[in-house]
């Protein structure tokens, strides 16, 4: 039955091309505020090879690239923790074997305003994130 209704509501957004549709928008919501938004980038720099349903990124800000490995998975995984304890995105830290950065489920079953109620939280968590690592310096 599970499967049953899986499929009934994939027809009822459009079937295969409503789903690719929902996550080429979802995607392009992300990769429109990496373009605007100079502390992060998209972790696969060829845009050939960036996915529709899951957007890695990685901190490009120079502060904090310029810190050593360790200290910049430190900085990723301190956002991650900030926008967990707020309930605005469970398990978007990077891959274990990836770079450090975040990740965030751009597929066929977000919906695209939740994918836009994520982003100021992106931001804000950032800068809380960044405003705490100039004061420990």
């Amino acid at each position: 039955e599970d499967y049953l209704d899986a499929l009934a509501w994939a027809e009822s957004v459009g079937g295969q091309k409503g789903l690719i549709a929902r996550a080429d928008k979802n995607a392009k919501l992300i990769h429109d505020w990496i373009a605007r938004t100079p502390w992060i980038a998209n972790l696969a720099e060829d845009r050939a090879t960036w996915s529709n349903t899951s957007v890695c990124l990685k901190i490009a800000d120079p502060t904090i690239a310029a810190l050593a490995p360790e200290a910049q998975a430190a900085f990723a995984k301190d956002i991650v923790s900030l926008l967990d304890k707020e309930n605005a995105a469970k398990d978007i830290g990077s891959y274990r074997d990836a770079p450090a950065g975040l990740r965030i489920w751009t597929g066929s079953t977000v919906e695209a305003a939740d994918v836009e109620a994520l982003l100021p939280w992106l931001d804000w968590a950032f800068a809380v994130t960044k405003a705490k690592l100039a004061k420990a310096a």
